[in-house]
């Protein structure tokens, strides 16, 4: 009875807000609990650090991002020395010289009759070229010895008529890499355009 009644006791004393202490000795006191405002201050999370300086975090974004670039690049031309070595690489270009009497629409490259590239122009790209661009539309590889290159140029020309027209190479590949300038010119004798294929050594 005594036991159930301790119980009890201490129950009613709980809903009341006092907290009983651990021991049942006769000198047992009970201990007021704390009061809701202190265990909210004490289980509220400690104030977050200053903030970094939005100039050096700034500062810090843009050093990351020039170095990714610059590694990026490293990577690109590493990619290219190991797929493209010196002594079987050939690179084609693109350019254009005034070029107003012919629009541009597309290139087709074929190397020892076969076909190696093919691209399709938007008017941006065209006036790009127009600008002094260079456009590097292909490379790859080639063995030592002679080839034959085969361009075909398609678009609109004088009066704004379609126009393709072709132009060929023969050229001698050795150990070094070449690299090959198909230029699209104006001709002001013959008032059409003219396409040209330079080797550059």
């Amino acid at each position: 009875m005594l036991q159930r009644f301790i119980q009890r006791s201490a129950t009613a004393l709980v809903l009341a807000g006092v907290a009983l202490a651990p021991a049942w000795g006769a000198d047992a006191k009970p201990v007021p609990a704390a009061a809701p405002a202190a265990a909210a201050s004490a289980a509220a999370p400690a104030a977050p650090a200053s903030a970094p300086d939005a100039a050096t975090l700034d500062g810090r974004v843009q050093d990351i991002k020039s170095d990714v670039i610059k590694l990026n690049r490293d990577l690109l031309v590493l990619e290219e020395e190991l797929l493209f070595p010196a002594n079987t690489q050939v690179a084609l270009f693109v350019s254009m010289d005034v070029g107003k009497m012919f629009e541009l629409d597309s290139v087709q490259i074929r190397l020892d009759d076969k076909m190696v590239s093919s691209y399709l122009y938007t008017p941006l790209e065209v006036a790009a070229l127009h600008r002094g661009g260079v456009q590097r539309i292909y490379l790859g590889n080639l063995k030592v010895g002679e080839h034959e290159l085969v361009a075909y140029f398609t678009g609109k020309g004088p009066h704004d008529r379609d126009y393709k027209r072709g132009a060929n190479i023969k050229f001698e590949k050795g150990t070094e890499p070449k690299y090959i300038e198909l230029r699209i010119k104006d001709s002001e004798a013959k008032l059409q355009p003219e396409f040209d294929v330079k080797v550059w050594q």
